[in-house]
């Protein structure tokens, strides 16, 4: 479960903030574009965050990778995002 204190880093410059919840995070890079869904099922390890990941709102979702708390999943998604933006062509 996110907590409210969870929650706070997800930085409203970096990201377009879609949905939050309890379980589920839906989030906009501002600097991709790319789209992130994080689900914490709390099952079977607590505190586990699913990462889900997609180049465009038309597109489906695939996992993207799995941390211990959402703020390693920002983490995780800010590295992305430097890779995607260093070299990497970006998906049309």
């Amino acid at each position: 479960m996110f907590s409210s204190e969870d929650l706070k880093c997800l930085d409203p410059q970096y990201f377009s903030i879609i949905t939050t919840d309890a379980y589920d995070v839906t989030i906009m890079s501002r600097n991709t574009g790319h789209y992130w869904y994080l689900h914490n099922p709390e099952y079977p390890d607590q505190g586990t965050v699913i990462i889900f990941h997609k180049h465009k709102a038309s597109h489906p979702y695939h996992q993207h990778g799995r941390e211990n708390t959402l703020r390693q999943a920002v983490r995780s998604i800010r590295s992305h995002d430097q890779w995607q933006m260093n070299g990497r062509k970006i998906s049309e």
